[in-house]
């Protein structure tokens, strides 16, 4: 699956709960993945760092959404001028 499939997918599944929650509130959330992706990362299975990772980028995606900005264009970046 392209980032920017998933990103549609995402907005398809939870594009309105998103919006009406906002961007603050989202930022939130995924701080909140991210933690638990590190927690996953340092005492969790494979299966628990798959399924965190999976979360942290549905949250990403969300924000992204809600920005109005396109993850492929900001992965697009390392291709070009990587920092």
């Amino acid at each position: 699956m392209h980032l920017a499939e998933f990103q549609e997918l995402m907005d398809e599944l939870y594009g309105p709960g998103d919006r009406e929650r906002g961007v603050p509130a989202t930022v939130a959330w995924l701080c909140e993945e991210l933690g638990e992706l590190a927690q996953a990362v340092r005492k969790g299975t494979k299966e628990d760092q798959l399924h965190e990772l999976g979360d942290v980028l549905a949250w990403l995606s969300s924000l992204a959404n809600q920005l109005d900005l396109s993850m492929e264009d900001a992965a697009k970046r390392y291709v070009h001028d990587p920092p």
